[in-house]
């Protein structure tokens, strides 16, 4: 049972990484690589958002703050104080996770609405830090931000590189290393979800009082998850803030927060590939809907209340589940 669960995870793995390094074939235009790196970044976002939420059953409002934090360290610490891109990117993550371990271990106590409130709160105070200091972060204008610095390998859009004797477009190589972080987010968070701490979250969210009674640690589990959540979003946020070179403070307010949860509830919560569906909709449909002008907004709600009536569950596990029943009646005919 155990390989055949081990072997599903590796074979989706696998699926992702085919459907997504086979996109550069399909693609020729700089901006469909650009839309499809930005979906690969906020993928990245959300699946450890999912972790919270999904898993743990934890609600937060306020998660693009992180995302923005994150953003805004890199932008500050590369382009004002001249640090390696990389150096910043970790640093900044690591600030991030400790502040999220400050705020999360009081505002965690909370349950239900309390707790959205709460990291609703927390997520208007930094966003409205990051608008106000604009001798740092450039106000509502916003900033710009160097491109990524590998050791000592640039990273940018406008470059052009040779890699195995081939020649490779700055925004092509973007997307490729966009593709090989998104897979490492989902090996990352699906190690932690096979793990004890794993089975300590999934038993939080089924029932927290029955979990603190057959002694799980319920407060620095929540806490954990909470930390390994912030910081998926800073790093992204710091590679999102070196791929598009300006960031404005609008990365870090209460939409994009709805924006990165309403990915986790319509992709499928507690499913890694769910969520990663989930981020490619929202990204894509407003761009199928320019069209529509003044109704766009009307329709993309409609089309976002029809899906979570009739597939509550979310898009992915919805899907599976009428695949599996037509397969099943397929076989019982046959038999």
């Amino acid at each position: 049972m155990l390989k055949q669960f081990l072997k599903w995870r590796l074979s989706g793995l696998i699926v992702l990484a085919f459907i997504t390094l086979s996109i550069p074939f399909l693609m020729d235009n700089p901006f469909y690589f650009d839309m499809a790196t930005q979906i690969a970044i906020v993928a990245s976002t959300v699946v450890g958002l999912n972790l919270l939420v999904g898993y743990a059953g934890q609600i937060s409002l306020g998660h693009a703050a992180f995302f923005g934090l994150g953003a805004y360290f890199s932008a500050i610490a590369t382009s004002r104080f001249g640090w390696p891109s990389v150096i910043a990117l970790f640093t900044g993550a690591a600030f991030v996770g400790l502040l999220a371990w400050i705020i999360g271990r009081p505002i965690l106590r909370l349950k239900g609405h309390y707790l959205s409130m709460a990291t609703l709160a927390v997520g208007f105070i930094i966003a409205i830090i990051i608008n106000n200091q604009s001798g740092w972060t450039g106000g509502p204008d916003g900033m710009s931000v160097p491109p990524l610095g590998i050791f000592g390998w640039e990273l940018s859009t406008f470059s052009v590189y040779k890699i195995f004797g081939f020649e490779l477009q700055g925004y092509v190589a973007w997307y490729l290393f966009s593709i090989v972080v998104l897979l490492l987010a989902v090996l990352v968070a699906q190690n932690i979800v096979d793990s004890p701490v794993g089975r300590a979250l999934r038993s939080i969210h089924g029932s927290e009082i029955a979990a603190r009674t057959v002694g799980v640690d319920t407060a620095r589990y929540k806490s954990l998850v909470f930390v390994i959540s912030a910081v998926y979003a800073s790093v992204m946020g710091s590679l999102f803030a070196h791929f598009t070179g300006f960031i404005t403070p609008a990365i870090a307010d209460f939409d994009h927060s709805i924006l990165l949860i309403t990915m986790v509830v319509l992709g499928g919560m507690a499913s890694p590939m769910g969520v990663i569906l989930g981020a490619v909709v929202l990204k894509l449909l407003p761009q199928f809907l320019t069209g529509f002008q003044d109704y766009e907004t009307m329709i993309f709600g409609l089309i976002l209340m029809l899906t979570m009536i009739f597939m509550p569950k979310g898009l992915l596990p919805t899907m599976i589940r009428i695949l599996k029943s037509r397969l099943g009646a397929r076989a019982g005919g046959d038999a």
